[in-house]
């Protein structure tokens, strides 16, 4: 069970550097070059993305509904990455690693997201 508790810790500290740190204190400039290049969204898109997924975090940590929270994180995430890739490409240094980071970040989520058995 420790191992669960840590693994949700791990997804929520992503979660949340992306959101306090990255969106609501601006300390990823690129983040902002980002959702400016997105059509449609504002300046005051960053700080509703930073808000969701600070919010995420607390949800992640809570360890309540965990396939609705792997189910949401994918679909973020998914978006996201679309997102910047489409529109952004130029504002992301190195794409591979942010999928396959991402990729893990949401390997990790599923896991949290599997039913208990007796053997875990």
């Amino acid at each position: 069970m420790k191992a669960k508790h840590a693994a949700r810790a791990a997804v929520a500290a992503v979660w949340l550097y992306e959101g306090l740190w990255c969106q609501l204190l601006h300390g990823d400039p690129d983040q902002e070059k980002i959702v400016a290049a997105a059509p449609l969204l504002g300046p005051a898109a960053l700080t509703g993305i930073g808000l969701a997924e600070v919010a995420l975090a607390a949800w992640v940590l809570t360890g309540r509904w965990p396939r609705a929270a792997a189910v949401t994180q994918t679909v973020l995430l998914v978006a996201f990455n679309a997102g910047g890739l489409l529109f952004a490409r130029d504002h992301i240094t190195d794409a591979g690693r942010m999928l396959t980071a991402n990729a893990a970040l949401l390997a990790l989520a599923w896991l949290l997201a599997a039913p208990e058995t007796a053997d875990a």
